[in-house]
C-alpha cells in the first residue's frame, strides 16, 4: 500500500518510471518519474546476454564443415559453452550487493522528476524472473546519536536500522519498501537456460560413454 507504480522495461532498458509513494510519518503522497530524455539500463540483463552472445559465438567460430576429430574436443567445447550460460542464468538469479553509498551515488538518483527528495533512495533489479524495485526511506542521525554508528555492507536488501555515512552526513535507514512484478520473457529464458544446460550435459555424457567404450574395445 505504501509503492505503486508502472514500470516499462524493454530488453534491458526500464524506459519509464512513475512511482508514487506514501510516507508513513505523515501520510505525505510523493510523486516521482523517469525524466523523458532518460532510460536506465539494467546490467543485470546486459551481462546475461554478453555471456548468451559468448556462448553462440563458441558453438559458430568455425566452419561449416569442421569435424570434431575426438569426444575429448567436443567435452571442452560443452565445458566452454555451458561455462557461460551459467554463468548468464547466475546474472540474472543472483543480484548484486551494494552497499547504501553506492546506491545513493548511483546515476540511477539523477534519473527522476522532480528529483528524489534527500531521505529517499532507490534501487531496481532482478531477480529470477521479476523486475524488483526497493525505496529506501532514512533519517539523519544526528552528531549526539552516532556513538554507535556502525556501517552497514552490501546487501542485496538492506533493513531499517542500516546506517551509513554519505556526503558528510550519517543516515539511517527507518522504513523500507519492495515491490516486485513477474516479466514473462525472463521466466521463459530461465527456462532455456535450464533446457540449453540439460542438452549440453546429455551430450557430454553420451560422448563419455562412446569415448569410455572406444578406449576399452578389445583388439
Amino acid at each position: 500500500d505504501q509503492v505503486k507504480g508502472v514500470l516499462t522495461l524493454q530488453g534491458d532498458a526500464l524506459c519509464q518510471a512513475d512511482v508514487n509513494l506514501k510516507m508513513p510519518r505523515n501520510n505525505q503522497l510523493l510523486h516521482f518519474a523517469f525524466r523523458e530524455d532518460k532510460q536506465w539500463k539494467l546490467q543485470q540483463i546486459q551481462d546475461a546476454r554478453n555471456h548468451v552472445n559468448q556462448a553462440i559465438y563458441l558453438l559458430m567460430n568455425r566452419d561449416v564443415n569442421y569435424q570434431f576429430k575426438t569426444g575429448l574436443e567436443v567435452l571442452k567445447l560443452m565445458d566452454a559453452v555451458m561455462l557461460q550460460l551459467s554463468r548468464a542464468r547466475n546474472r540474472l538469479t543472483t543480484p548484486a550487493t551494494l552497499t547504501l553509498p553506492e546506491i545513493a551515488s548511483s546515476g540511477l538518483t539523477k534519473m527522476f522528476t522532480p528529483a528524489l527528495p534527500p531521505d529517499i533512495l532507490v534501487n531496481f533489479y532482478i531477480n529470477l524472473n521479476k523486475l524488483c524495485l526497493t525505496v529506501y526511506q532514512l533519517h539523519v542521525l544526528q552528531p549526539s546519536t552516532t556513538k554507535n554508528f556502525k556501517p552497514a555492507g552490501g546487501s542485496i536488501l538492506h533493513n531499517p536500522g542500516a546506517m551509513f555515512e554519505f556526503g558528510n552526513q550519517r543516515y539511517e535507514v527507518s522504513h523500507v519498501h519492495k515491490v516486485e512484478c513477474v516479466v514473462p520473457w525472463l521466466n521463459d529464458a530461465l527456462v532455456f537456460f535450464t533446457v540449453s544446460l540439460q542438452l549440453c550435459q546429455q551430450l557430454k555424457d553420451k560422448i563419455s560413454v562412446f569415448s569410455s567404450y572406444w578406449n576399452y574395445r578389445p583388439y
